[in-house]
């Protein structure tokens, strides 16, 4: 252990504890701007700065480590007045126009700022020039690049994709894609995680709020709404709402407020999803066995676009089950369109998703589908600009029959969800009999990668459980190697899986991730039903449309050969 003293107050931490650390120990809070715990502790920003007795210089806090005897101060004058030119001089090299950025209320460096009492900058501003498509679903303004290097260190050191980088050099340096690429060029996955841990509006996803209240407005068309599993668990974080107030039910009374026509719930078709999906594995088992290679999950286009450009070898054994989100609109433009009476062309169908890279799946089949994604955030937004009391909406119902799902739906959104559901009803499908609901529970938590084995109609199966894009590439470096060999395999490109997709709320806190987890788990829990093949509304819409799974309306609709073109 080592002694020191910070702002007159004695504490003892482990040897190898930074100072920033020690100081949280006794409730002493530095500010920082670039930095992320294990993953982005390089000082860039020089915010977090203190005074040490005996040293002239201030030193950065989330780098330096304590030392026995150490004396430090972390709110002197000079300490002040050192933060408070740090941040001038970053702000000199960002566009602080506040008003109009989507980040203004969110933003670390505005709050820093306001803090740090800066009321006129001394400096003149020298900003990026933007050039940037602005239809690519991921957007950079590199006017508002603080060069923090979080983005890059996300993308390199969690994800692994090696997308973003520093450039140029002396007075030009900053960060962009890698190698003078365009984003196009490289391998980006959408996953959004640099966009989630940007802490400034310098990465953000593109804004289609517009066309969604295009069509909303439209007399002539019908707007349905779908609201993904993972969605709820964070929409009412940018309100201040408790967990246990911001349920679905009322973000359904507010897009109801809005004009929405219809408004459905995905987990209608993550059970629609299973009931394909779990087909398709027992159908496909021989041949796994055979083969000794594994059936992917197709459920995330973050991971399908991850195959997809690293592991084109592997594309065939993706489930040809499309995802919720593609299931849902296909459904409603057939079957829905046909209870309702109406022309298909008639319907625009918008999902509310945690994710960038649905933005990218619904031009997958020429946006057929579906017409647009919203993510969390732009869900925030737009409650926000009709001036919705959303701490004052009553829960309402979602809309049927596309608006019953089951606890096996709603597990979709956390990582290992897909899995346990799949296995609950293929176990059904063999056995005729229902498992206990939580019998594949093993396959949950937000460890990287995850395996476990079970026994299905006489064989075993063994199954992996990946997220996060680098624990995703060590388990198909395995695969290919022959090191290991599963029969079903999971993944999800965001570390934790769709609670923390790159387009849910901006957070700073990882336990947050894992609390928006606990609460798909406690809705499963505590719900009626917790398996997909007993969702009454699914089984009617086979009974009445599909026929049953794998029938040839079923691989018409709700499934797709995936190439390396789509």
């Amino acid at each position: 252990m080592v002694n020191v003293k910070i702002n007159g107050i004695d504490v003892s931490v482990e040897e190898g504890t930074t100072i920033l650390e020690a100081a949280k120990k006794v409730g002493v809070t530095i500010p920082t701007l670039c930095y992320l715990k294990d993953i982005n502790e390089i000082g860039a920003c020089r915010v977090c700065v203190v005074e040490v007795e005996g040293i002239d210089r201030c030193v950065t806090a989330c780098n330096n480590f304590v030392e026995e005897g150490m004396v430090i101060r972390t709110n002197t004058r000079k300490v002040r007045t050192t933060r408070k030119t740090n941040v001038k001089l970053i702000l000199s090299q960002h566009d602080y126009e506040c008003a109009s950025c989507i980040r203004s209320g969110n933003c670390t460096l505005q709050s820093l700022a306001n803090e740090l009492n800066i009321s006129e900058m001394p400096y003149d501003s020298i900003l990026e020039q933007n050039n940037w498509d602005k239809t690519f679903p991921l957007i950079r303004e590199n006017n508002k690049c603080i060069k923090c290097m979080r983005c890059v260190q996300i993308c390199d050191n969690i994800q692994g994709m090696h997308v973003w980088d520093v450039v140029n050099t002396g007075s030009r340096t900053t960060v962009n894609v890698s190698k003078n690429r365009n984003i196009q060029e490289t391998k980006c996955t959408l996953c959004g995680q640099c966009v989630a841990n940007c802490p400034v509006g310098a990465l953000r996803e593109r804004d289609d709020v517009g066309i969604v209240l295009d069509a909303v407005e439209n007399e002539d068309i019908i707007t349905v709404v779908q609201i993904a599993p993972a969605v709820r668990t964070a929409w009412g974080e940018g309100f201040g709402l408790s967990k246990e107030f911001a349920t679905a039910k009322r973000l359904v009374a507010g897009l109801r407020q809005i004009g929405f026509d219809y408004i459905f719930d995905t987990t209608f078709s993550a059970d629609l999803t299973i009931m394909e999906e779990g087909s398709e594995f027992i159908e496909r088992l021989p041949e796994i066995k055979e083969s000794r290679l594994p059936m992917f999950t197709s459920c995330c286009p973050g991971w399908v676009n991850f195959i997809k450009k690293e592991y084109p070898q592997y594309v065939s054994r993706l489930s040809t089950a499309k995802s919720p989100q593609q299931m849902f609109g296909a459904i409603t433009k057939s079957y829905y369109a046909e209870k309702l009476g109406v022309d298909p062309s008639k319907i625009f169908c918008v999902s509310l998703m945690p994710c960038l890279a649905k933005k990218n799946e619904i031009t997958w089949d020429g946006g057929k589908d579906v017409d647009a994604v919203l993510t969390t955030r732009e869900v925030e937004r737009l409650l926000k600009s009709f001036f919705i009391k959303v701490d004052e909406l009553a829960e309402e119902e979602f809309d049927n029959p596309l608006g019953e799902g089951t606890g096996a739906g709603v597990i979709f959104g956390v990582t290992g969800g897909v899995m346990e559901a799949a296995l609950r009803s293929a176990y059904y499908l063999v056995n005729k009999t229902n498992p206990e609901p939580d019998a594949f529970k093993c396959v949950r938590g937000l460890e990287g990668w995850k395996e476990a084995s079970f026994e299905l109609a006489g064989n075993e199966i063994k199954v992996a459980v990946a997220s996060g894009l680098a624990n995703t590439r060590k388990l198909m470096e395995a695969i290919d190697s022959g090191e290991v060999s599963y029969d079903f395999v999971e993944v999800m490109a965001c570390p934790g899986g769709c609670v923390n997709g790159g387009g849910q709320p901006i957070k700073d806190d990882c336990d947050k991730v894992f609390k928006r987890g606990e609460i798909l788990y406690g809705l499963d829990k505590n719900g009626n039903n917790r398996f997909s093949h007993e969702n009454k509304s699914v089984i009617t819409c086979y009974e009445e449309y599909l026929e049953k799974p794998l029938s040839h309306k079923a691989h018409e609709l709700l499934h797709i050969e995936h190439n390396l073109h789509n």
